[in-house]
């Protein structure tokens, strides 16, 4: 895989931050996206220090419906093509659907979603006429199965694994990938953000840096989907499609509920 320059949303921690580092560490130059431009100003630092790459900064809240045009229209001013995108930035939020802010599960849908599929129309166009461009879409296992108490978040990232998919079929022939990384649970600030402390899926969460490898070197494989945990594969591909759907919605649940 020829590193050039890799354009990475939600980089200012967790996942999307260990994915600049695995990119630099290639020698690629990497563009940071995110809220924080203190975070993402000392990350640049870091990276340029250690491994003597070009780093640019875009502060962009995703959630912001124009976000993505401007991404764009940044990276067009500075003249940059973006050979690697890296669709990272997602939050999720439990409880039951009717009684959660629908205006934070909107901006879900925006970020997980929308944000995701105009920044790969974006780049993609110029991928496929330079034959040659990869994609990874982080994306998660909650995308196999309905998640009850956590509705919106397991459905934009059921969107975001069959999107994936299917842009990765289109643009073969052109010799560019697309990548969906679905990890089990991580131990990065998503847990706080979506309100999921107390649940126990997460008492044995994967590292950032692990889950960040296992999507990189998928990407640079260019493989369709990417698990971090054998045992969730088989799960999910194997045993989940056979059982009852209410018996899979249950179990699902379960797995959601905080400990008491």
């Amino acid at each position: 895989m020829v590193t050039d320059t890799a354009l990475i949303t939600g980089a200012s921690g967790g996942i999307g931050l260990e994915l600049a580092r695995l990119h630099a560490a290639k020698r690629g130059d990497v563009l940071l996206v995110a809220r924080s431009r203190d975070k993402l100003e000392s990350i640049k630092q870091e990276l340029q220090t250690r491994y003597g790459v070009k780093v640019y900064v875009i502060v962009e809240d995703l959630a912001d419906p124009g976000a993505a045009d401007r991404v764009f229209a940044a990276t067009e001013a500075l003249g940059l093509s973006i050979d690697v995108l890296i669709n990272n930035a997602g939050f999720g939020g439990h409880g039951k659907f009717v009684e959660r802010d629908i205006a934070a599960d909107l901006a879900m849908m925006q970020v997980n979603m929308t944000a995701l599929t105009a920044l790969t129309h974006h780049y993609l166009k110029a991928m496929v006429l330079r034959r040659r461009g990869r994609i990874l879409n982080v994306s998660s296992t909650a995308s196999f199965i309905p998640g009850p108490l956590q509705a919106v978040y397991y459905a934009t990232k059921a969107f975001v694994t069959s999107f994936t998919q299917a842009i990765a079929e289109e643009t073969r022939e052109y010799g560019v990938t697309a990548t969906a990384l679905c990890p089990g649970a991580v131990a990065t600030g998503f847990v706080a953000a979506g309100d999921l402390q107390g649940v126990d899926a997460w008492n044995n969460a994967r590292t950032a840096q692990s889950v960040a490898q296992c999507g990189y070197q998928a990407m640079e494989r260019g493989e369709l989907v990417a698990f971090n945990e054998g045992k969730l594969r088989v799960m999910l591909d194997w045993i989940v499609p056979l059982l009852p759907r209410k018996l899979v919605l249950r179990m699902s649940r379960k797995a959601m509920e905080k400990a008491s």
